[in-house]
């Protein structure tokens, strides 16, 4: 994982997996950006994602869940088809924005 700030936006490289075995370290390290840097918006770059599981999900929407109070919202970009898929099982295209490819930077 790569992460860079850009004012209150925090852009995030996902790489390889994401799954019950790293869920929760992305989880930690979003939530203190979001607590200790001000963040409001999270981009999620998954060009390089080859596998998302339940847990992955639910970090993603947790951290929806936890930024929609603030003001805040998640953006993903450049998914590949076939984590797409997952994630439109799951509803997230119904409730998070999607961007065009090679919108992330």
């Amino acid at each position: 994982m790569r992460k860079k700030i850009v004012r209150q936006t925090l852009h995030i490289y996902l790489e390889g997996e994401l799954d019950m075995r790293n869920a929760q370290d992305l989880k930690n390290s979003i939530d203190l950006d979001i607590e200790k840097k001000g963040i409001r918006t999270i981009v999620l770059d998954l060009e390089n994602l080859e596998f998302i599981d339940s847990s992955g999900l639910g970090v993603i929407l947790g951290r929806y869940k936890k930024l929609l109070p603030l003001g805040g919202k998640i953006k993903i970009a450049n998914v590949p088809p076939h984590i797409y898929r997952i994630m439109e099982l799951s509803g997230l295209p119904k409730i998070i924005e999607f961007l065009p490819d090679k919108t992330a930077m």
